[in-house]
């Protein structure tokens, strides 16, 4: 990647498998990618434009100008024809020497599930946008991945560490030929490790995906960006920048939250906040597993960033995974969670139900999927002996979909980057509320 203009500061982070599992002749690592500001843009367009889910029928509109424009969003369900408008809040922050844009955040809706909406932010008639809403019922597709998304008919996609290189590009372009319907995104979004400009290259580069779907995530050690004494303050780029629906839960920070989709409650927790039993995070995920319903949510699916399961060498021992695991894994157990999903390790690796290291049948299904295309590269070590637990294990990018049918069945499948019409690992399920062993 270029030395971007201006960039005086650079920190590097030391981030903490033993033979590759599968046979498989991985391609090489790609280069860092930046995207600038296109030159045509000037200081009030639009830009880094993503979209949030909230409630059961809103959705957050972000986007960034590099000078003051009004926090104004105009849609409608015809292209050209806004016939509504909500007005929103502006802000910016600084990093050392570096000064954000305006950051604007506007609410819209209420709005009717699974249908086209076209909009355009702070009254700019030469950037205009679409966005589909999720389905009120099943089916639901979603697409996973550290960083990527996918898609199926009413479904989300999943992906972790993201990044922003080659095989990043690789992963979005295949995101984009799926039709998901909400993607999770289990942290380390930009990997700007405290070089603030790269914030700006991510929005840019994730726009045309992000603007169209509901982008739910949460947050990874990457976002953390604290420094002692000289800026003491964590995640302030990723709170100013994605603000996700926490407010709406009952949660009192950015760091975790829940929201429901179709028949589904997701649950996006914090791996690098307190967890506790004494911690707000604790209490309030003690509060927010108790109020489901299992009648109009079947499914339930939670998101950390440091997986509690993990056969990989790599991220062994660290307290996020197993001081959090140790902490909060009885709480997901007995609400029937069906399924974890985590990022962090730059492989993909997947789990049978499990409950305190042991087969459990009314456990959940814990998949990391930390393998979307971050620059640190792919994590190619694992113990021996395989644990009895993991099913499934591979060191390669790609991206995962998450297929809900309907209250009783679901499908997860992953593919490989450079194979991606190729199902490398395939399970369905069935929802622990429908499995009469694990009423509770």
């Amino acid at each position: 990647m270029a030395v971007m203009k201006g960039q005086v500061l650079v920190f590097v982070l030391a981030i903490a498998f033993i033979g590759c599992v599968v046979s498989y002749d991985r391609p090489p690592a790609r280069k860092s990618i930046s995207v600038l500001q296109p030159k045509q843009f000037s200081s009030t367009s639009p830009q880094q434009v993503h979209i949030s889910a909230v409630g059961p029928d809103k959705m957050r509109i972000s986007w960034i100008t590099q000078s003051s424009a009004p926090s104004v969003v105009e849609y409608g369900t015809s292209a050209g024809a806004y016939t509504k408008s909500a007005t929103g809040t502006s802000s910016s922050y600084r990093y050392l020497v570096y000064k954000s844009g305006q950051i604007h955040h506007v609410v819209i809706g209420p709005l009717d599930p699974n249908t086209v909406y076209y909009y355009r932010c702070s009254s700019d008639s030469t950037r205009q946008f679409s966005l589909k809403t999720p389905p009120a019922h099943l089916p639901i597709k979603f697409t996973v991945f550290l960083f990527y998304v996918i898609d199926y008919t009413n479904v989300c996609a999943l992906q972790g560490d993201l990044g922003q290189t080659g095989w990043t590009n690789s992963t979005l372009q295949h995101i984009a030929q799926s039709n998901y319907d909400v993607l999770l995104l289990p942290g380390d979004l930009a990997y700007a490790d405290f070089v603030q400009p790269l914030w700006d290259s991510f929005g840019r580069l994730v726009e045309p995906l992000a603007s169209q779907r509901p982008w739910m995530v949460t947050q990874g050690n990457h976002e953390v960006e604290k420094i002692p004494i000289i800026h003491s303050t964590p995640f302030t780029a990723y709170n100013a920048r994605w603000r996700m629906p926490f407010e709406e839960s009952g949660s009192t920070s950015n760091l975790y939250y829940s929201f429901d989709v179709a028949s589904v409650h997701v649950i996006m927790l914090g791996s690098y906040t307190d967890f506790d039993p004494d911690s707000d995070q604790f209490k309030w995920l003690q509060g927010d597993l108790g109020n489901i319903d299992r009648g109009k949510t079947p499914w339930i699916v939670a998101l950390i960033h440091a997986p509690w399961y993990n056969t990989n060498t790599d991220h062994q021992g660290e307290p996020e995974s197993d001081l959090m695991k140790q902490h909060m894994e009885v709480l997901l157990y007995k609400a029937r969670v069906d399924i974890v999903f985590a990022g962090h390790v730059h492989a993909y690796e997947r789990f049978t139900r499990v409950y305190n290291g042991q087969a459990d049948n009314c456990g959940p299904i814990h998949i990391t999927i930390g393998d979307g295309g971050n620059r640190e590269g792919l994590a190619k070590k694992y113990m021996d002996p395989i644990a009895g637990i993991s099913v499934f294990r591979e060191a390669s990018f790609g991206h995962g979909q998450l297929e809900v049918v309907n209250a009783t069945d679901a499908v997860w499948t992953w593919h490989r980057n450079d194979d991606v019409s190729v199902v490398s690992d395939t399970v369905w399920l069935r929802s622990l509320s429908s499995n009469p062993a694990c009423k509770s």
